[in-house]
């Protein structure tokens, strides 16, 4: 590979975060995010009707299409090309309470796009977890620590309330 190719992979990768972020999930913010699902998992089935995903359905490919492709696919796009590109901006990296313009605009962004597929109250209750994942994308400087997040949450998600949604 050329020096040019070389050096154009690596402002790519820069650039949309897909670089390692060692030792993330022993960071306070992402395991404080993580214990804020696990809270939200708890809290769930006193707030709504939950219908668990049989185990047989683990492992099948809707469950996992669900909780490893869409967040990955998300992650890249929203807080990788969106959030990355906006925070090259000077305004994109002022930040109000830790939360940084480019994860606002992106969080909403995102929100906006579970709409096509949700309803209005299930795509705005998208924000709150998405401003999580654009934190620990400004902090880290790498979608992995948000795809990691996002993952644990679809997968706690799914496996209380996918058994109407996923079989």
């Amino acid at each position: 590979m050329s020096t040019t190719t070389s050096h154009i992979l690596s402002v790519l990768c820069e650039r949309f975060g897909l670089k390692t972020a060692p030792a993330f999930y022993r960071s306070p913010v992402f395991l404080s995010a993580v214990a804020m699902g696990a809270a939200v998992w708890l809290a769930l089935p006193f707030l709504a009707v939950v219908q668990p995903l049989p185990w047989l359905y683990v492992f099948s490919l809707p469950f996992l299409v669900a909780v490893l492709w869409q967040p990955l696919v998300e992650e890249l796009l929203f807080r990788g090309c969106l959030q990355g590109w906006l925070f090259t901006h000077g305004w994109g990296r002022q930040s109000f309470v830790g939360i940084s313009i480019a994860n606002l605009l992106t969080s909403v962004v995102f929100s906006g796009a579970h709409i096509a597929t949700h309803s209005l109250p299930w795509a705005l209750s998208t924000l709150f977890p998405s401003l999580l994942f654009g934190v620990l994308r400004d902090r880290f400087g790498s979608v992995l620590p948000p795809l990691a997040l996002h993952i644990i949450y679809n997968a706690g998600y799914f496996l209380l309330t996918g058994g109407s949604s996923l079989v």
